[in-house]
């Protein structure tokens, strides 16, 4: 009886211990006894860690003795801060710190000078270090889903820099240093609070897309008909009355478009002036022709 009783217990304890949590796989790894570097993945391209979704609150001490990582994800965690530490990883390519609560970034991020793709979306930032203008090798960099209102002067020396997302964030105009990154070929500023485009735009002159939904502008720059390289031109959702007559020199926007992932020409949702709402019902060819003509009228 005792040894059929013993039995069941034992029983009980292994389905017990069998459905208890499970441990990340960095926490498993160090109480068993393994390397850090066990968690490493050595690709083709890059030796690469991921720490995605594991519930922390800061990131592990034995990070920082990896110098070799070259591609790192920490998002969606519950991140607070990076610390100082993290510069000495540096010959990282590509840092993923989306989805955390981060309110700021070290001013040591400058010392990743092999950094070439950053994301710190959904975080809590209000601000941008100035030390990241050190990352000169930097071609992706997303900011969307904070709460910044500004950028620092240095991000001019960002000349690398192709993508740019500052999506959802509190920009009321675009900083003036991002017209001197003439690398840029494609710029998202939606749902910010946005009341106008300096003409400086037209700096721009590698930009293939340009977003700006959702926000407050009134007016599209003449100069914004002088980037010639758009095919995705989004300024949905905006309080735009009327267009410049010099719009149809865009020539690579190929449609009026409606689904958002289309290139094209996205209008809708503005307080278009009459004739301008049946124009564009009538396609982006009337609409240019429209345009010329009023433009050769005046």
């Amino acid at each position: 009886m005792g040894t059929e009783h013993s039995k069941n217990e034992g029983r009980r304890s292994m389905v017990f211990l069998r459905k208890g949590p499970k441990l990340p796989a960095w926490e498993d790894a160090l109480l068993s006894g393994k390397e850090p570097k066990s968690l490493l993945k050595r690709g083709l391209r890059y030796v690469s860690l991921s720490l995605i979704m594991k519930g922390m609150t800061s990131a592990p001490d034995f990070l920082w003795g990896l110098p070799e990582v070259q591609k790192l994800n920490l998002s969606r965690n519950r991140l607070v801060m990076i610390p100082p530490s993290l510069g000495k990883l540096d010959r990282l390519v590509v840092l993923n710190l989306g989805g955390n609560c981060l309110k700021c970034l070290p001013k040591e991020i400058g010392l990743l000078r092999n950094l070439k793709v950053l994301f710190v979306n959904m975080n809590c930032l209000t601000e941008v270090p100035a030390e990241l203008s050190l990352c000169r090798k930097l071609e992706v960099l997303s900011l969307s889903h904070n709460c910044i209102s500004q950028l620092p002067l240095s991000f001019t020396d960002l000349t690398s820099l192709r993508k740019l997302n500052l999506s959802n964030n509190r920009f009321v105009q675009i900083p003036l240093c991002i017209f001197a990154l003439r690398s840029l070929d494609f710029l998202h500023l939606g749902s910010n609070r946005l009341e106008n485009i300096a003409e400086s735009v037209q700096y721009l002159v590698n930009l293939q897309i340009f977003i700006v939904e959702n926000n407050n502008i009134r007016t599209l720059p003449r100069s914004l008909c002088f980037i010639t390289t758009l095919e995705l031109l989004n300024v949905d959702y905006n309080a735009i009355q009327t267009l410049p007559d010099d719009l149809y020199l865009l020539r690579r926007l190929p449609r009026i478009a409606w689904n958002p992932m289309d290139k094209g020409l996205h209008i809708a949702h503005n307080p278009l002036s009459r004739p301008l709402p049946e124009v564009v019902e009538g396609g982006l060819d009337a609409l240019f022709n429209y345009l010329r003509e009023k433009k050769e009228h005046n």
